[in-house]
């Protein structure tokens, strides 16, 4: 858009159009997440994940084994 210089107003309106609509991503990724930001998104995965016991810190059975 630098740089240039249009012959009418409409020519202008629909470079500039053009420029936006082929610059800027079509496809919004929060369609894919629900509508949420990607933080909200991140912050609702975590807070959905099961919390696994690491393998020291799972408790010994009766009989004294693993």
């Amino acid at each position: 858009m630098y740089r240039n210089s249009w012959r009418t107003r409409d020519e202008a309106e629909n470079a500039i159009f053009g420029y936006i609509d082929g610059w800027y991503n079509t496809q919004r990724i929060q369609k894919d997440l629900g509508w949420l930001s990607p933080d909200e998104y991140e912050s609702a995965w975590h807070a959905n994940q099961e919390v696994q016991p690491l393998p020291d810190t799972i408790p010994a059975s009766p009989t004294g084994t693993r």
